[in-house]
């Protein structure tokens, strides 16, 4: 079976963050959303809207598609 999706996308949220050397606080800082709040998000505990999707995506200079992934 799949993996969660929201989980799935976490593990992404993560894998780019770390690549990228940032701390969840950085990663906080720069997409305007609370450490909690991402901490969260890479646990695959909230199920976020495509507005903040496209956040994360702007910051880490991504498609879409590329956190959507569930390959990664």
């Amino acid at each position: 079976m799949h993996e969660n999706i929201l989980i799935s996308f976490g593990k992404r949220v993560k894998q780019h963050r770390v690549e990228r050397g940032w701390s969840q606080e950085k990663l906080a800082e720069k997409t305007g959303f609370h450490r909690t709040y991402i901490g969260m998000i890479e646990r695959g505990e909230r199920n976020i809207g495509l507005k903040n999707i496209e956040i994360f995506a702007s910051v880490f200079r991504v498609n879409l598609s590329d956190l959507l992934d569930g390959e990664g």
